[in-house]
C-alpha cells in the first residue's frame, strides 16, 4: 500500500519517500506524489533524489498488484536504490500542470457534448473523447465557443468522496461506458466543477477552470455509426 499524496492534493510537486521495493518492474515507495497512468490520464515523469544527491530518472509511473500500489519505472539500465532508502520524489510539474489542464477541459467538453461517453484520452497538449451521438448534432465552432465561455467563467473544481452505494443509486454520474469506477473499497472519488460537471474520477485536476487557458477543437473524427471522436488541442 502507498500512500497516494497526488490523490489529496494534485499540487504536490514532490514528498519524502521510502523506498519499499525494486524490482526488475519498477521501485514501489511508502509514499508518492507520482499519479500512475489511469482513467485515460497518463503516468508522471519525473526523479528521485538520493541521499547521496544522486538523481535517478523515472520515465513513467504505473499501477502495481493492487489498487493502491504505485510502481515507479525508472529509466533502461538505472541502478535501483536498495529497500529503505530515504529519498525525495519530484514530478516533471510543467507536463504534469499541462495534464491535469486538459483532463479538467475534458470534463467540461462532458458538459457541453449530450451523450454517453465511450473512450477518451488525456496527452500533453492535446485530448479526446469519443461520443455516443449521431454526427449531424456536432459543430466544432460552437463547441470550441461554449468550452472557452466556461473556461473563463473560473469555476471551481474540488474533489469528494460518496460511498459505494450512493454511486449504485446515482448511475447517472457515470458518464463514461468503457471504464467504470472502481468499487468494492466502500467510496468512490467524485470531481466536480462547480455547477457544470459531477463523475467518478481518481485522476489529477486544477483548482479552477480559468487555469486551463484557451482551447481549440481541432477535429470531429467518425468512428462509427453513432460514436464521434472530438479532439481538443491547448490554443497556445
Amino acid at each position: 500500500m502507498t500512500e497516494l499524496v497526488f490523490r489529496d492534493d494534485g499540487y504536490a510537486r514532490s514528498c519524502a519517500a521510502r523506498v519499499v521495493a525494486a524490482d526488475e518492474r519498477g521501485i514501489r515507495l511508502d509514499r508518492t506524489v507520482f499519479y500512475p497512468s489511469g482513467g485515460g490520464q497518463p503516468g508522471d515523469t519525473g526523479v528521485l533524489r538520493l541521499p547521496g544527491g544522486e538523481t535517478l530518472r523515472l520515465v513513467d509511473t504505473v499501477k502495481g498488484a493492487s489498487p493502491d500500489e504505485v510502481v515507479h519505472v525508472p529509466a533502461p539500465e538505472t541502478p535501483l536504490p536498495a529497500p529503505g532508502t530515504e529519498v525525495t520524489a519530484e514530478i516533471d510539474w510543467e507536463r504534469r500542470h499541462r495534464l491535469m489542464r486538459m483532463h479538467s477541459c475534458l470534463h467540461l467538453l462532458c458538459a457541453v457534448v449530450p451523450g454517453a461517453v465511450t473512450g477518451g484520452q488525456v496527452s500533453d497538449g492535446r485530448g479526446r473523447l469519443d461520443f455516443d451521438v449521431p454526427g449531424a448534432s456536432l459543430d466544432k465552432e460552437q463547441i470550441t465557443a461554449r468550452l472557452n465561455e466556461l473556461i473563463a467563467g473560473g469555476h471551481d473544481a474540488r474533489s469528494r468522496w460518496i460511498s459505494d452505494d450512493e454511486l449504485a443509486a446515482h448511475p447517472e454520474l457515470v458518464r463514461t461506458m468503457s471504464v467504470k469506477p472502481p468499487v468494492g473499497s466502500g467510496r468512490v472519488r467524485l470531481m466536480e466543477i462547480a455547477g457544470i460537471d459531477l463523475q467518478p474520477c481518481g485522476g489529477t485536476h486544477i483548482r479552477n477552470t480559468a487555469e486551463i487557458g484557451p482551447v481549440t477543437i481541432t477535429k470531429i473524427e467518425n468512428k462509427g455509426r453513432q460514436n464521434r471522436r472530438i479532439i481538443v488541442a491547448f490554443a497556445e
